[in-house]
């Protein structure tokens, strides 16, 4: 019995943690383009509190993700860490957010060597404040792929809400680049 329900799991992750997750709503609306992005405080893999407001006056990319360590979230950070000179050329920081815990960020980040900040929002605050839908497989939950690009002036630009990860990050840059024109 134990060993099916364990099976049911694993699938229901790798199948949230693919590419092109379909989730349901989350109970608040999504925060739309135009919007001015809703602060927040979150813990950082190093175990340190990170607020959207430390970032004012650059580009942030706040993208949400499923769960460390697996493959589809894997290629979304390595391209994300691989464009880094890319973003810090165009005044941009990118923050990654899923339910994850900071020690299992901080796993992640030593072992893949990310440089860019994980925060940990075990307890959905920022995802439900965002609107970010959650999907749930047996007691575990998971964060959708959806990034949000927001201005320097804190309002966000651009809402990627199915997020496809081999080439997100291109998205991303020229999304800045074009706003910045």
């Amino acid at each position: 019995m134990r060993k099916g329900i364990w099976i049911a799991a694993i699938i229901g992750l790798v199948a949230t943690c693919g590419v092109g997750l379909k989730a349901h709503a989350a109970d608040t609306d999504t925060v739309k383009v135009g919007m001015t992005a809703p602060n927040f405080t979150l813990p950082s893999q190093e175990d340190k509190p990170i607020s959207l407001s430390d970032f004012k006056g650059k580009w942030v990319v706040l993208y949400f993700y499923p769960k460390d360590q697996t493959q589809g979230c894997t290629i979304e950070a390595h391209n994300f860490q691989r464009d880094q000179a890319k973003y810090d050329a165009l005044n941009a920081v990118v923050l990654g957010v899923s339910l994850d815990t900071v020690a299992s960020h901080k796993a992640w980040c030593a072992k893949d060597t990310f440089s860019f900040k994980m925060l940990a929002d075990p307890e959905h605050k920022v995802v439900d404040e965002y609107g970010v839908p959650v999907k749930s497989v047996g007691p575990m939950h998971f964060a959708s792929r959806q990034t949000f690009l927001i201005s320097p002036q804190g309002k966000v630009v651009k809402f990627w809400p199915n997020v496809q990860v081999n080439h997100h990050s291109e998205e991303v840059l020229a999304a800045i680049a074009e706003a910045k024109k």
